[in-house]
């Protein structure tokens, strides 16, 4: 049985419009030139929430297919847009509802030309009484964290 989950698509957008809105102020001649307090503050702001927004891979979509009753295979799509051979998405992770590490994924290259990309990882165990299973993404340079997906057990 495959089953097929997804973090809302509205969470990508909202950071794309944060970080078209932090380039275009950047660029504001006003801002740059000192135009007030006021537009420097909010400058700044927007610059570093679109930052943060590229902190981390997000996890795009999850799809399950259980081997039997306690293995799964996990095919997992993740956004990396910052990805080079510099810094790119290294791998994820699936935790249990009580955050135990189930099962780590390794990627051993960026996938720059590649966004949004999916790779599989199989014969994860699930032990008896997991009642859902969470994918969490790795950068190389900040750890885990991003948008995740969570699939009932």
């Amino acid at each position: 049985m495959m089953l097929t989950f997804s973090r809302p698509r509205g969470v990508a957008v909202v950071a794309a419009v944060i970080a078209y809105s932090a380039v275009a102020t950047c660029g504001n001649d006003e801002a740059a030139s000192g135009g007030g307090p006021d537009s420097a503050q909010t400058s700044s702001s927007e610059a570093s929430e679109a930052t943060s927004a590229e902190m981390y891979p997000d996890i795009l979509e999850v799809q399950v297919t259980r081997e039997d009753e306690q293995t799964a295979s996990f095919a997992v799509t993740v956004s990396s847009p910052y990805d080079s051979p510099e810094r790119y998405a290294d791998g994820w992770r699936v935790l249990d509802q009580d955050g135990e590490v189930l099962g780590e994924h390794t990627l051993g290259h960026d996938h720059a030309s590649e966004q949004p990309f999916t790779r599989t990882q199989s014969d994860v165990n699930i032990p008896s009484g997991t009642t859902e299973v969470t994918i969490e993404g790795r950068d190389q340079v900040s750890g885990y964290g991003g948008e995740t997906v969570t699939v009932q057990w």
